[in-house]
């Protein structure tokens, strides 16, 4: 058993460690090529004081600066190729150590720092400093045992005479730098993960706010459908008696209308006790704007909503453009949402604003914007989740319609829906700032007339 755990732990570093696997030393966001520029100046000043040391003190000649090149070369190649790095900076120590190392007993070899130069140190702590870095916690700690273990053995089994023994401050060091090196790249993994965490759980809270939003807006158009089923219910129970001597096909025919009206209207209910229960605030106080138990608003409370965001400190002006009609209760409902959450943004991110409120009857549908001033001072943090623009747009777009928002050239903010009644006829399309424009079919161009959509006789 401790054999085989043996054999296969020698396989782990062998298959660590023989590799030629590219793991480059990623460039700062900031100074995007400073290390890079470092760690040469830093291979650079090691081939010049390896040189210096091992062909003056070392008299190993030509071969001096070979060995000094190498080391400062595996500092330059660990910025990509940390491994191949490592065996290339040891191996060039342990050469240069057995190349001096007969000379060490001669008076012109005394003093001589053995079995590491200070060169061969520097180098070698750069290069496992990149290695912490770049690759795995256990590759680390491999490559620094097997530093430690060279080490041992050129000086302890080996030795040498009078030398300056570098090894127990090689091996210090050298644990410095793996230890150094392992806390750094393990605090960059938490920053990326958080940062990975972070977006996973903005996408969420975005999703999840878009299925209450749903949510939201199915309980609220229940009581428009609701009434109409029920509406559609007592028409059919009340029209026999409306007609003198109804025949008996008209009878069942009615009363088959009734049948499925009361059905689709026990549906809905059950829809809407799911819905509920699931619902966000389900065990909250109920809201004024969104009680469950009072009837659903329209237009015809807009003054309401205008008098009750004034009691709150805002000026707010309204204005009317084209005949007001009566208009789908779901359409007017959504509306009214989209009116009151943009006032309602106005208080919470404008202090000091003032806004307006426009509602524009077209011939083929609704167009209404809330567009507030420039803020008189900075707003304080809300505790709102920051996605009231998110439902606007989901109740435009389940009507067919659009949503429009952004700054002002005069540093306010503009909200504008479009909510279309019928589908607009071709060469007509929903224009943000103006409404509806035309549309020619030949260049596909804003066209500059100016009639007026909401008038019949303009119309196309």
């Amino acid at each position: 058993m401790a054999a085989s755990r043996t054999v296969r732990g020698l396989r782990v570093v062998r298959d660590d460690l023989c590799t030629l696997r590219a793991d480059p030393l990623p460039p700062s966001k900031w100074l995007r090529w400073l290390p890079h520029g470092v760690l040469c100046l830093t291979a650079f000043g090691i081939v010049l004081g390896g040189t210096a040391q091992l062909q003056d003190n070392g008299h190993l000649g030509i071969n001096g600066f070979l060995i000094a090149l190498a080391q400062g070369g595996a500092v330059v190649l660990a910025m990509w190729r940390p491994i191949p790095a490592w065996w290339l900076s040891t191996g060039a120590a342990v050469v240069g150590a057995v190349a001096v190392n007969g000379k060490l007993g001669s008076a012109e070899g005394s003093g001589f720092t053995w079995p590491w130069t200070v060169a061969g140190i520097v180098a070698q702590l750069a290069v496992l400093l990149l290695v912490a870095l770049r690759v795995r916690t256990r590759v680390a700690v491999e490559v620094l045992v097997l530093t430690a273990l060279v080490t041992y053995l050129l000086e302890g089994v080996w030795g040498a005479t009078h030398f300056q023994p570098t090894g127990v401050i090689t091996i210090a060091l050298s644990t410095i730098a793996v230890v150094l090196g392992i806390a750094v790249r393990g605090r960059r993994e938490a920053r990326a993960e958080l940062g990975r965490q972070t977006s996973l759980t903005a996408e969420e809270r975005a999703r999840r706010t878009l299925l209450e939003e749903r949510s939201r807006i199915a309980r609220e158009l229940h009581d428009v459908v609701a009434h109409h089923m029920s509406v559609i219910s007592i028409q059919a129970q009340v029209a026999p008696h409306l007609v003198e001597n109804p025949s008996p096909e008209l009878r069942e025919n009615l009363d088959g209308i009734r049948a499925n009206a009361l059905e689709a209207l026990t549906e809905l209910r059950r829809v809407l006790g799911v819905l509920r229960s699931e619902g966000p605030d389900a065990d909250a106080p109920a809201d004024a704007a969104f009680d469950p138990h009072s009837p659903q608003p329209t237009l015809d409370r807009l003054d309401m909503l205008v008098e009750n965001t004034r009691a709150a400190g805002l000026t707010v002006t309204v204005q009317t453009v084209g005949d007001a009609r009566p208009l789908p209760p779901g359409l007017e409902l959504s509306a009214y949402r989209i009116v009151q959450e943009a006032l309602s943004n106005v208080l919470r991110h404008a202090p000091g604003a003032s806004a307006e409120v426009r509602v524009e009857y077209h011939l083929y549908g609704l167009r209404v914007s809330v567009t507030n001033t420039r803020p008189d001072r900075p707003a304080p943090r809300s505790p709102g989740a920051g996605h009231g623009l998110l439902g606007m747009r989901e109740r435009a777009s389940m009507l067919g319609g659009e949503l429009d928002s952004g700054p002002t050239e005069e540093g306010g903010y503009r909200v504008t829906a479009f909510l279309p009644v019928q589908p607009l006829p071709e060469g007509l399309e929903y224009s943000g700032d103006y409404g509806i424009r035309y549309i020619f079919p030949a260049d596909a161009t804003d066209s500059t007339d100016s009639t007026d959509p909401s008038d019949p006789e303009d119309a196309p």
